[in-house]
């Protein structure tokens, strides 16, 4: 990184200098040339002013002793005990990462009366597991948890951290990030390593219109949050591997000022992640009550109904219905699109479904170059034949 300095005695015609500025970053005060705000780095001020009027220097960047940071840490998110998948999803992704460079794979559990659960995590090739087992930590707050994850990483050291883009991960996260001085990258598709133990971390960016590489090579830990259903989880082992560290940490460093009056649980709810069959409804279907078609065909494969940003944002079903990267990342066996045009914020969560098939008018629409089975025609058409077909061979059954 670097900064930009202002020589007032060469400015000369300072008017002239903010016209060079396309983004209105130069302006005058008190009748010295200042940089605001909008400042974008360009340095045309620089190119195009008077000679030594602008100078651009580049700050000194700190560097950190890699070889001190060893192992890929996930966090074990869970709540109540009960051990949230993707956290078996992001194992599988630290042991394949840690074995390109050698490292040992790191779990890190909090909360209370938690050793059948880390007995758990040996059978998924953990080579260690930090268990910060205290009262104080039965349910997630964030104050104390923070403190507890960040006595383990001024304890341990590790290369890199993963989260799950849960509730409590994406919380957890950017709030230790903060308080290490270190980079974060939220929801990444995509996770590499270079030799040098640079973490590369991969995501949409400018709307999913592109793929960015992100880095952090001057900062330890690196860290990322990963969304549910981007990684494949490995098999749990009859075996047990690593071994249980427990960890202590002062009681008086995980006080907290929040105070939890009542918990009141929630009816539990299908959520679109955990189907094995979705029916998607694109901009394709012409009205609310036409859902109820493709409500029929989900219940008919043992299916939920999800949909795109589109149809969401008419109001015809909630957000938590919605797939793409503004909605869930969803992994079914099958996925059925009516209607879906097919943009990469949409294909983006869900191309790493099993079987897609997709429906759509338009030959040319960009589904198809997601889908492993394509139908050119008319959704109103194609949905009510194949509903009658399944009831046909129900019926025979």
């Amino acid at each position: 990184m670097g900064k930009l300095v202002i020589n007032q005695e060469k400015v000369g015609n300072i008017k002239e200098l903010i016209n060079i500025c396309p983004f209105g970053a130069l302006e005058e005060k008190d009748n010295l040339l200042q940089i605001n705000a909008a400042c974008k780095m360009c340095k045309l001020c620089v190119k195009k002013g008077p000679k030594g009027a602008v100078e651009y220097i580049e700050e000194a960047v700190e560097s950190v002793d890699k070889d001190q940071w060893k192992g890929i840490a996930v966090y074990v998110d869970h709540i109540d005990g009960v051990i949230h998948p993707v956290t078996f999803e992001l194992i599988g992704k630290a042991r394949e990462l840690a074995d390109k460079i050698g490292h040992p794979v790191y779990a890190i559990m909090m909360g209370y009366h938690i050793k059948s659960q880390c007995e758990e995590l040996l059978h998924y090739d953990v080579d260690k597991v930090f268990a910060y087992d205290k009262e104080e930590l039965e349910r997630f707050k964030m104050e104390p948890y923070t403190k507890a994850f960040e006595d383990f990483v001024g304890n341990r050291k590790p290369c890199a951290v993963l989260f799950g883009a849960t509730p409590v991960g994406r919380q957890l996260a950017p709030r230790l990030a903060a308080r290490l001085k270190t980079g974060l990258t939220a929801d990444c598709t995509i996770l590499d390593i270079n030799e040098n133990t640079n973490l590369v971390q991969i995501r949409p960016a400018f709307g999913g219109n592109i793929m960015a590489q992100i880095l952090t090579p001057n900062h330890r830990p690196q860290m990322a949050t990963v969304r549910y259903k981007v990684m494949d989880a490995p098999e749990r082992s009859g075996a047990v591997h690593g071994e249980i560290v427990p960890c202590d940490i002062d009681s008086e460093k995980l006080s907290s000022r929040v105070s939890v009056l009542d918990i009141i649980p929630k009816e539990k709810e299908q959520f679109i992640e955990a189907a094995e069959v979705l029916i998607v409804a694109g901009r394709g279907v012409k009205k609310a009550e036409d859902l109820g078609m493709l409500k029929e065909l989900a219940d008919l494969l043992g299916g939920q109904l999800a949909c795109t940003r589109p149809v969401m944002e008419a109001g015809w079903l909630e957000a938590k219905c919605q797939v793409g990267l503004s909605g869930r990342t969803v992994r079914p066996k099958l996925i059925i699109t009516c209607g879906v045009s097919g943009s990469v914020q949409f294909t983006a969560g869900m191309n790493h479904s099993d079987q897609i098939i997709a429906i759509n008018k338009d030959e040319n629409a960009p589904i198809f170059k997601t889908a492993h089975y394509c139908l050119v025609g008319d959704l109103y058409e194609i949905i009510p034949d194949l509903i009658s077909r399944i009831k046909e061979g129900k019926d025979r059954n």
